[in-house]
């Protein structure tokens, strides 16, 4: 039977390399941080608790949130790109091409400037 002072919590550190996944027992009262510094997965890590994101299964909290029996605490890493600036390379490159597809992203679906002309379709007669 569990020790009901103690709470049983995984702390997995979620970063590029494959994540590592620790099983810990806690004092009953203990936070994300507590759980996250008697875990050691940051040992060894140029992270720490104040750089990087703390969650529980997928929600973000403070180094200063309560656990309860069972939680995922997650440690999350810095972005290693900012999201809208890749999204804004990916559509630029497409639209570059010419395409169909490149031109959905722009309005009245005109080329872009200095773009070749888009041929017809096979099978289609030019008169």
């Amino acid at each position: 039977m569990a020790n009901p002072e103690q709470l049983e919590v995984m702390v997995c550190l979620a970063t590029v390399t494959p994540p590592r996944l620790v099983n810990v027992q806690v004092p009953a009262q203990s936070t994300v941080a507590d759980a996250v510094r008697m875990s050691g997965v940051l040992d060894g890590s140029d992270l720490t608790i104040d750089t990087c994101r703390l969650g529980i299964y997928g929600k973000r909290k403070t180094p200063d949130a309560p656990l309860h029996a069972r939680d995922r605490v997650e440690i999350l890493g810095p972005l290693i790109a900012d999201p809208k600036t890749a999204r804004r390379r990916r559509v630029q490159k497409v639209r570059a091409t010419g395409t169909r597809e490149g031109l959905k992203w722009l309005r009245n679906g005109a080329p872009p400037e200095g773009a070749p002309p888009e041929a017809p379709p096979k099978g289609d007669v030019l008169e």
